[in-house]
């Protein structure tokens, strides 16, 4: 990855012109990187799942100046960015850009697979694999915002503390530890009702393995590979859902009404300090590369935000 100089962007119909000032790193940027996850087309090929920035010239209901953050196809690791404007969501007062930056992309994600997909509800419990990432950060703290109780995977007992003082219930080592009978043993034989997974075909037979009766799956990621073998015996006798979902290759309308549903629900909840985004560490733009073997490295607990020079 270098810095470059490239044509500034032009808005488009719906379009508003943001100056950015912060970014975040995802996964999917490293996938990206490595050239295993293209954008979806039409979007920028420039790296950058979200950002945070401001209204660089008013319009569309936004006044020049407004601080806003949003979800991105991608063209985030840089100094301005277009967007629709339909998928702006204003940044409370309370937030810093960096903080603001590392909302939408884990936020939405884990709002959406928590409840829209795995119907979570008060009173069940979760499992979600990689409680120290962006995403678990963010569902720990949606699923007991719901009322319910959650269990996680991490790969350090000091990732297990965290989470559990995010709100975890507890946290299974997925090194040492044989996480469906840990499960089990935590829920009183039952199981889980919903497991978000981002591990893939290493975890399915598991994963199944660690549900409750009628619970859901919901895959979000292939880090553990794409291709596996189901037990649809297993599925059938359980009356389980295996449920997998993509948000980047979203029309966008389906993103807008995401995008809507987490702003009357969520941004309340942030701006009053009650849902809180975790930042592990800020670099500058120059720095991504660093980030990136940051994110790879698996070293941080939240998410990893890049600062965007003026």
């Amino acid at each position: 990855m270098h810095l470059a100089q490239v044509p500034d962007p032009v808005p488009g119909p719906g379009e508003l012109l943001l100056r950015v000032r912060a970014t975040a790193v995802n996964r999917a940027d490293t996938l990206q990187r490595r050239g295993l996850y293209p954008p979806p087309p039409g979007a920028s090929t420039i790296l950058g799942m979200e950002l945070a920035g401001e209204v660089a010239q008013a319009g569309h209901g936004f006044a020049a100046g407004e601080r806003v953050c949003a979800l991105l196809a991608g063209g985030g690791y840089a100094q301005l960015a277009a967007v629709p404007a339909s998928m702006l969501m204003r940044i409370p007062e309370t937030l810093t850009f960096e903080q603001a930056a590392a909302f939408p992309e884990v936020w939405m994600t884990a709002y959406d697979n928590l409840f829209n997909w795995g119907r979570l509800a008060a009173g069940e419990t979760a499992l979600l694999h990689g409680g120290g990432s962006g995403v678990g950060t963010a569902g720990i703290q949606l699923a007991r915002w719901k009322g319910a109780r959650v269990l996680v995977t991490a790969g350090s007992a000091e990732k297990i503390r965290r989470c559990v003082e995010l709100g975890a219930e507890a946290g299974i080592d997925y090194k040492t530890e044989d996480f469906v009978a840990r499960s089990k043993e935590l829920t009183g034989g039952r199981g889980v009702d919903v497991v978000l997974d981002v591990l893939g075909a290493a975890y399915l037979d598991r994963n199944l393995r660690a549900l409750a009766t009628g619970g859901r799956v919901v895959v979000i990621g292939l880090q553990g590979g794409n291709k596996a073998e189901l037990d649809l015996g297993l599925l059938m006798g359980k009356r389980a859902s295996l449920i997998g979902t993509t948000l980047r290759a979203r029309p966008l309308e389906a993103k807008v009404a995401l995008t809507r549903q987490v702003e009357r629900d969520l941004l309340p909840e942030l701006a009053a300090g009650r849902l809180k985004t975790i930042v592990d560490r800020v670099f500058d733009l120059a720095d991504a590369a660093e980030a990136h073997r940051l994110m790879e490295a698996s070293a941080h607990f939240g998410k990893i935000v890049l600062r965007v020079p003026a």
